[in-house]
């Protein structure tokens, strides 16, 4: 079964059947065998990844094999037994951020730290947001100014400019995580326009500049949401693929071939029932299919690109014609959660 999606005007709700073929092994490996702790986020930080674990305000690093997991940085300065998820992304060089330092927020604070690519510096770097940080992701096609977006519990999307400073862009009314921005027209959502998946009510949404929402549709427990890159795989540089964070056992790894039938397609990740869906566009309607099975419960991802890889690789056409990739936040897969009874779910 299949649904339209109407415009772009005010805030839509589009209800969607989902078909469920027989689905391919994405083929997921371990990448990190262990990170100290349960995995919850996950970033590429150039030379480098850097992750987090649950209730753990100290964030860990691995080389770009996955081996030699070390603290990266100092902790941050959250009270013990409130710190929850801590979530992960790193800048792309755009919009007056440097590249590759590191940024971090936890679920029970308004706050985002930053670090320098070294793991040296800490600040806080963003400061007042009135609940909790869910995701953070950079824009990387300029739609957003090249800013900052950061998803907080109580629903709010936030844009943030190099110097720390934060716009209110568009609110959902629901604890918002995942965040992706479409690498080219998805159906009546625009090239670079964001979008945000909600758990709780499974709903994705199209964020447009001007911070109006549209229901796209719903996917039950959506947990991550990204793009697949349409650079993905170009390089041959068998670091390119699929990472993500595989509660609470590791981070896990799918390479670039895997994703052949999907570039251009949205991932979505299913808390609940650990499901990985491929959302696309026939030409008139949005279509979900069912394509593998997370090992455990999937949490923050990222996809790695040459145009992540090569930082000359860019929207000047010296990615084989494409634009820069999707930003490494938690994006999947990213990269949504649910928010406080998942937390209990989870100590208990």
């Amino acid at each position: 079964m299949m649904s339209k999606l109407a415009s772009w005007c005010g805030v839509l709700t589009l209800v969607v059947g989902i078909s469920t073929p027989a689905h391919a092994s994405l083929n997921f490996s371990p990448f990190v065998a262990s990170t100290g702790g349960s995995p919850i986020g996950f970033a590429y930080a150039g030379d480098k990844f850097v992750g987090s674990n649950y209730f753990n305000n100290q964030l860990y690093q691995t080389d770009l094999t996955g081996a030699n997991v070390a603290n990266f940085g100092a902790a941050l300065p959250l009270s013990s037994g409130s710190v929850g998820e801590i979530y992960v992304s790193s800048s792309l060089g755009l919009g007056g951020f440097g590249a590759r330092d590191v940024f971090a927020g936890s679920q029970s604070y308004g706050t985002v730290y930053k670090f320098k690519n070294d793991g040296t510096g800490q600040t806080a770097f963003v400061t007042g947001l009135d609940a909790g940080v869910r995701s953070i992701a950079f824009d990387p096609y300029g739609v957003y100014g090249h800013k900052m977006i950061v998803a907080t519990m109580n629903g709010k999307i936030w844009a943030v400019d190099s110097t720390g400073s934060a716009m209110l862009l568009a609110n959902t009314g629901e604890d918002t995580e995942g965040l992706s921005f479409a690498p080219q027209t998805f159906g009546s959502v625009p090239f670079g326009t964001l979008v945000v998946a909600s758990e709780g009510s499974g709903n994705l949404r199209a964020v447009a500049p001007n911070g109006t929402l549209t229901t796209l549709l719903t996917v039950a427990g959506a947990e991550m949401v990204s793009f697949v890159p349409l650079n993905l795989g170009i390089s041959g540089n068998p670091l390119e693929g699929f990472y993500a964070a595989n509660y609470s056992v590791n981070v896990i790894k799918s390479a670039a071939s895997n994703f052949t039938s999907y570039l251009g397609h949205m991932i979505v990740t299913d808390e609940y029932s650990h499901k990985v869906w491929d959302v696309s566009w026939d030409g008139s309607d949005y279509t979900s299919a069912l394509i593998d099975y997370f090992p455990n419960q999937p949490e923050d991802g990222i996809f790695v690109t040459a145009a992540i890889l090569n930082p000359g690789c860019d929207a000047t056409n010296s990615c084989g014609g494409n634009n820069v990739p999707e930003p490494t936040t938690l994006a999947l897969i990213g990269l949504a959660l649910v928010g406080l009874v998942t937390a209990r779910r989870r100590m208990a």
